[in-house]
């Protein structure tokens, strides 16, 4: 899985799945599934195109996690800057998205294997790499 933090000013865009979904209102950074042949970067590229409708450019990569849910299945996770992007982002696919502080991401209910990269990001880890104050 390849996920996206797309930032501008001192937010970050997350996104809530849809009730419908598995792990249903939870709160995410998009990306998703990277497709054979396709390396994590093209993938995220698609998939951001596929999920907000934006035309991404990919920053280098912030972390990786491998995480076990309790259902057993193994999540590997791939998170990458996004350096820039073309278009205003629209929720095709979420419940909603928004723009939040990143400090303030803790207060979200965010997908278990997202938690430890989310506080890292909060307390600022990635802040120059993102340009977040």
């Amino acid at each position: 899985m390849s996920a996206g933090v797309i930032h501008r000013d001192r937010e970050i865009l997350v996104g809530q799945r849809r009730k419908s979904d598995r792990h249903p209102l939870k709160w995410e950074f998009p990306g998703g599934k990277v497709e054979h042949g396709e390396t994590p970067q093209q993938g995220l590229v698609r998939e951001l195109r596929e999920e907000l409708q934006i035309e991404a450019q990919i920053g280098s990569e912030l972390a990786r996690y491998e995480y076990d849910y309790p259902s057993g299945s193994r999540v590997h996770l791939l998170f990458f800057a996004v350096r820039s992007f073309d278009g205003e982002p629209r929720a095709r696919v979420f419940e909603q998205i928004c723009w939040i502080e990143a400090q303030s991401l803790p207060t979200l209910d965010f997908l278990d294997g997202d938690m430890d990269f989310v506080r890292r990001l909060a307390r600022g880890d990635y802040a120059r790499v993102l340009s977040v104050p």
